[in-house]
């Protein structure tokens, strides 16, 4: 049996995506739209034409390891800088170094991991450095960098937004894994194609994800007679029994689904409006939430073509309220559903933002006479209420009375439109319209 050396049992406690980084674009996997031959970022790198930038992306899909391939390529010092663990004191001391190593002619490439955990004044701290060229600012961020990181240093960065991996990457990645003698190529493992695939879909475009996954499988697979490992079915399931979703309460992410949702049920499709919503439920999001979108949206987009919209959204939330998840799901679902399958409008949403302008930016007229109480003496002197007429003593249960003041009367919010119930509401409007003029005329 050949004897393992220190080195190799300290190798093997290394973490299997860090034996496996990449340390030159041919090995680096995906994000092809930027890497691929003739790409913008691929050129740059090539030409040592880096400038500071921003990698975006979700986790695992190579920021950190491409910063490292560019410093590589530029002959430049590396710094790895965390926003979790690092201060102001710590980013001077750093920007003074590479100050130093300007000077002597050296290139200095910091990368920022998480530069949107930095707040303001941090972020400032970086920007005369970036500006004299002390530095090469490479930060990366899950967050989206318009909301997260300060404008005066975004306009100082180009932004690279990085895509997660296809299953068509990642499965490459995990065959290397078997394959490289940094990985398990010097061992036996027995894995089924079926397998591998199953991780690829686990890691939901994640490659440390997927490796972490391939690692975990294989040491816990059963070792055959031979010193085979065979990765079993049991082992599988133990250790991709859920996945992991990318979904930040607070973040990007969240206002991107919850904007799905809502054009989903919008568009009147019920199934992607389903997927949408239980994607936010399984990312962690609050059900109550969801319930007063849903509100919402039955007064913004179905209004009065089915007032029983409205109804159906408010029992959900009141249901979500009296039982939480994971029971409540199914009361989502149903008003997801019947939210999606009714006739729409957004009558209402026209009218009150419509309203909403002219009471910003008109002038704020005084209530008519005829719409104003008159509890005292003084007021009746005044006028307050005169010429009030009250409906309900009409046969019509309608009067020619002018509610608007005299400068809003050519103003109309509401249009109904002709889905569901409105167009009953139309028709009533118009007849309601219609007698008026006539009872105007014949005044």
């Amino acid at each position: 049996m050949e004897q393992m050396t220190l080195f190799d049992e300290r190798q093997e406690m290394v973490p299997l995506a860090t034996r496996l980084r990449p340390s030159s674009l041919e090995e680096f996997a995906g994000q092809e739209h930027l890497l691929g031959k003739g790409k913008i970022l691929r050129q740059l790198i090539e030409k040592d034409q880096i400038s500071s930038m921003i990698f975006w992306g979700p986790p695992g899909v190579g920021k950190t390891t491409l910063a490292s391939i560019i410093a590589g390529r530029t002959k430049a010092e590396f710094i790895n800088f965390s926003a979790v663990t690092s201060g102001i004191k710590e980013i001077r001391s750093v920007m003074e170094a590479a100050e130093m190593s300007r000077r002597m002619g050296r290139k200095t490439l910091l990368f920022v991991d998480e530069i949107h955990r930095f707040n303001k004044a941090q972020q400032d701290a970086f920007l005369p450095y970036v500006e004299k060229g002390s530095i090469i600012l490479i930060g990366a961020t899950t967050e989206n960098p318009s909301f997260e990181v300060n404008a005066a240093l975004l306009s100082r960065c180009r932004v690279f937004v990085l895509k997660a991996l296809g299953e068509e990457d990642i499965l490459r990645l995990l065959k290397h894994a078997l394959e490289s003698p940094k990985g398990f190529g010097m061992q036996r493992v027995q894995i089924e194609e079926s397998q591998l695939l199953a991780i690829a879909s686990f890691a939901n475009g994640d490659a440390r994800t997927a490796l972490n996954t391939l690692e975990m499988v294989v040491l816990n697979g059963e070792i055959l007679a031979d010193g085979t490992i065979h990765v079993t079915k049991e082992g599988m399931e133990q250790c991709i029994s859920r996945k992991s979703l990318l979904y930040d309460k607070t973040g990007e992410e969240h206002y991107n689904l919850i904007s799905a949702l809502h054009k989903s049920m919008r568009n009147s499709d019920p199934d992607a409006a389903i997927y949408w919503m239980c994607r936010m439920l399984e990312g962690g999001e609050d059900p109550l939430y969801i319930a007063r979108r849903l509100i919402r949206f039955a007064s913004e987009d179905v209004g009065m073509a089915d007032s029983r919209a409205l109804q159906v959204a408010v029992a959900a939330y009141q249901a979500c309220h009296f039982l939480g998840m994971p029971e409540c799901d199914v009361h989502l679902t149903h008003a997801v559903v019947y939210l999606a399958m009714a006739p729409k409008s957004n009558a209402l949403y026209t009218a009150c933002e419509e309203c909403k302008r002219d009471v910003k930016e008109r002038r704020a007229e005084p209530v008519p006479l005829v719409l104003r109480n008159a509890p005292t003496s003084l007021m009746k002197e005044l006028n307050y209420g005169k010429g009030y007429e009250y409906a309900h003593d009409t046969e019509e249960k309608l009067t020619h009375m002018q509610c608007m003041p005299d400068s809003m009367t050519d103003r109309t919010y509401y249009h109904p439109g002709d889905q569901g119930e409105e167009k009953a509401v139309r028709d009533r409007l118009e007849a309601i319209k219609l007698w008026k003029m006539g009872s105007d005329q014949t005044e």
